[in-house]
């Protein structure tokens, strides 16, 4: 049968399915997390995030401090950065960027044959450094971004402030993701192949609804 709900009780309505949902799976999420958890499950409707999303030490308190300080989001599509709540993080006084359109990024990329998402990691770092901002990387469709953050890591180049590393895919996401996870970078990354730009955009939602 049809459920009626009106349009503005539609969220809440979802949150309420995926409460009883994770109950009776007997799944107990930490306070901390919750937020973050749920919000995934919602955007995508795969429970599975209750098991695979990883959290780096205070993840949460530590992401949500960045915030507080300014701090600027990166993201590696413009899907995701369309789904931020860039006035919400502009309270705190944050922007949210994605490099991925610009044509030094793309003529770049073409000249060195790699991906663009690699050489906007680049930029990114590039004028993090430039500026003193703190930055937050929110990564949902590319690997290669995140192979990109780990190999400046190790060359001691630039290490981010934070990793949302959520790339979906076959090709070398398994593995970037694990390249994140060895480090002491703060970070949410969700192990195996699932992810994508909109559960990157829900995680730093969730941090922002709940600051």
């Amino acid at each position: 049968m049809i459920e009626h709900v009106k349009p503005h009780d539609i969220e809440a309505r979802s949150f309420e399915i995926i409460a009883k949902e994770l109950a009776d799976r007997g799944i107990l999420l930490d306070a901390d997390k919750d937020p973050v958890i749920r919000r995934a499950i919602h955007t995508s409707a795969d429970f599975d995030y209750a098991h695979t999303l990883c959290f780096s030490d205070d993840a949460v308190r530590i992401a949500k401090e960045l915030i507080r300080e300014g701090a600027d989001i990166v993201t590696d599509t413009n899907m995701a950065l369309t789904g931020i709540n860039k006035k919400r993080l502009a309270e705190y006084g944050g922007s949210a960027r994605c490099y991925m359109a610009d044509e030094s990024v793309a003529a770049e990329a073409r000249e060195r044959g790699v991906t663009r998402a690699s050489v906007s990691m680049e930029h990114a770092a590039r004028d993090a450094k430039a500026s003193g901002k703190k930055t937050i990387f929110a990564i949902g469709n590319a690997p290669t971004a995140l192979i990109t953050l780990r190999e400046m890591y190790d060359e001691r180049i630039f290490k981010p402030d934070f990793v949302i590393g959520v790339p979906v895919g076959f090709v070398n996401v398994v593995e970037a993701k694990e390249l994140i996870l060895e480090t002491d970078i703060p970070h949410i990354v969700n192990r195996g192949r699932k992810g994508g730009s909109n559960v990157a955009a829900a995680i730093v939602n969730a941090l922002l609804y709940t600051m």
